[in-house]
């Protein structure tokens, strides 16, 4: 909005300076190469705390604040469970994962190692699919960088699966191994 002011400002001054006739006529706000009077126009002055929209969830603060973001939170969750297909795919195989890392006789850092390899992918996965609905936002044609920043998701989710099967392959094989030479 400052800028505006500024351009009808200067368009006046050239007004009563008596500028010539195509300089008046130019409309102030266009962003050409060349202001009104005939200089290089200036970049835009970047954006400051009070140029930026109200936000009413900004001034929420304490309890208030914490019981919005679980709402918002919740809605994620939701909306991640009944929208993303390879999230609900990531939950069953976590739901499954979960309760044997918690009966696997195993030393509690492994239990650890076991319990967060599992919630890295469901945050990755949650994370990629907020990178792909902005990038659906902005447009759903084709484009290259569109293109790159959804592989970059979905290549996180597959080092994040990676992550998940070394450190379960890693903590299990000695359990594996054992159970294998005695059944054979």
């Amino acid at each position: 909005m400052m800028r505006r002011a500024v351009a009808q400002e200067k368009a006046e001054a050239n007004a009563r300076a008596g500028t010539s006739a195509a300089a008046r006529a130019r409309d102030p706000f266009d962003d050409d190469i060349e202001d009104i009077d005939g200089k290089p126009a200036q970049p835009p002055e970047p954006l400051g705390p009070d140029d930026l929209p109200f936000n009413p969830y900004k001034g929420n603060r304490g309890f208030t604040r914490a019981w919005h973001a679980m709402k918002n939170s919740l809605y994620g969750f939701r909306v991640a469970i009944r929208e993303e297909s390879a999230f609900r795919q990531e939950l069953t195989l976590a739901a499954i994962l979960l309760p044997c890392s918690l009966f696997v006789p195993v030393s509690p850092v492994e239990r650890a190692a076991l319990i967060v390899s599992v919630l890295l992918v469901l945050i990755v996965e949650l994370l990629n699919s907020s990178v792909e609905a902005a990038i659906d936002r902005i447009s759903l044609e084709r484009h290259e960088l569109s293109k790159r920043a959804k592989d970059f998701g979905s290549a996180a989710v597959m080092v994040a699966l990676g992550v998940c099967v070394i450190t379960w392959g890693l903590i299990l094989w000695p359990f594996a191994s054992a159970w294998l030479a005695r059944i054979l």
